[in-house]
């Protein structure tokens, strides 16, 4: 098997069995809601629609990059694809840089676009390979690949550092973003996968010009331990557990978005009140992987369904408890603090 897609298998089977999640928590727990008794909305009314980069979505929650590149990922970005094509939730595949060096793999991205015809489906690349300089014919094909809506780069140095042959070129990568964001047709989203954005950087791309920033802070999957894992590490490695918890990276975030980008919230999203807490916290769109893979692994379309379901019930239920009638009414007024922050 190839490294690279040996690697992607790998990567699903840890993360989907739970078995790298960081000691630290998200910060979700350091807040509570402030319940209103006279919400003065009826629940009939209430709508979960949300409007993400210019187009409409039946629910605040961006299913997170994360398959692609390995044959047995195929039927799973199947399922993924009709899913968000039927409940027209956006979605993003795994990074597509295997298939700029294996031609072979393109069908497991490309049978998205065959199942979703008309759902929002993001590109994706790696930073370290913008900041090698990705030539615009090879930018166009991880676009045309999948006919995508957006394309998102993805950072993530502290898994490279830690992966056998992983990057260890940084440097350029602001500019190979900015340079992106000038040369494509489709919105360029910026994530990192687990560790999180600081203030300072999240400014940084909010100059590069990007249209939407996903933090994905920690607290859910340790990408450091990830590597680690499968490094077969003897002992815990402080790597394990590195990263801005994901409610620090959305309070800081906020300051600098403004109206110049959209910000979405990753990184340990488990279910409907941490997607409430994030949008009060300024995000417009939560994103989620590890629970979708395995709602996906346990019940295919059916079990992912009803996780939907249930994260939709709940979610309509936090907004009348709030007296919201829509998620564009989340603010920080909704929330209370309960832990020193």
């Amino acid at each position: 098997m190839d490294e690279i897609a040996k690697r992607k298998k790998d990567h699903i089977d840890i993360t989907a069995a739970g078995a790298a999640g960081y000691a630290k928590t998200t910060g979700f727990e350091r807040y509570d809601f402030v319940h209103d008794a006279l919400p003065e909305v009826d629940f009939d009314q209430i709508t979960c629609e949300t409007r993400f980069l210019n187009r409409w979505f039946s629910f605040p929650l961006f299913i997170s990059s994360m398959t692609g590149g390995h044959h047995e990922t195929t039927p799973v970005n199947a399922v993924l694809a009709a899913f968000c094509e039927q409940y027209n939730l956006p979605f993003g595949v795994g990074s597509q840089r295997i298939m700029l060096e294996d031609p072979s793999t393109r069908n497991s991205f490309s049978i998205v676009r065959e199942e979703a015809p008309s759902a929002f489906i993001a590109a994706n690349i790696g930073g370290a390979q913008l900041a090698g300089g990705l030539e615009k014919e090879q930018t166009e094909l991880l676009i045309d690949t999948i006919r995508a809506d957006a394309i998102i780069v993805h950072l993530n140095p502290l898994q490279e550092l830690r992966q056998k042959g992983g990057d260890r070129k940084f440097s350029g990568i602001t500019q190979g973003i900015r340079t992106l964001v000038q040369d494509v047709q489709v919105p360029v989203i910026v994530k990192e996968t687990g560790a999180g954005f600081s203030g300072s950087v999240v400014e940084q791309l909010v100059d590069c010009g990007v249209s939407a920033i996903d933090v994905a802070g920690a607290g859910g999957t340790s990408w450091g331990r990830v590597e680690n894992i499968r490094n077969d590490a003897p002992e815990p490695h402080f790597t394990d557990d590195w990263g801005i918890p994901t409610v620090d990276c959305l309070l800081m975030a906020r300051d600098f978005v403004e109206d110049k980008c959209e910000l979405i919230a990753s990184g340990g999203i488990r279910n409907s009140l941490d997607i409430a807490k994030s949008l009060c916290m300024g995000a417009v769109m939560a994103a989620s992987a590890q629970p979708v893979i395995q709602a996906i692994r346990s019940g295919g379309f059916d079990g992912l369904e009803a996780m939907f379901k249930r994260w939709e019930e709940d979610f309509r239920t936090i907004l009348c408890l709030l007296g919201c009638e829509r998620p564009s009414d989340l603010d920080m007024i909704h929330l209370r603090c309960v832990q020193g922050r």
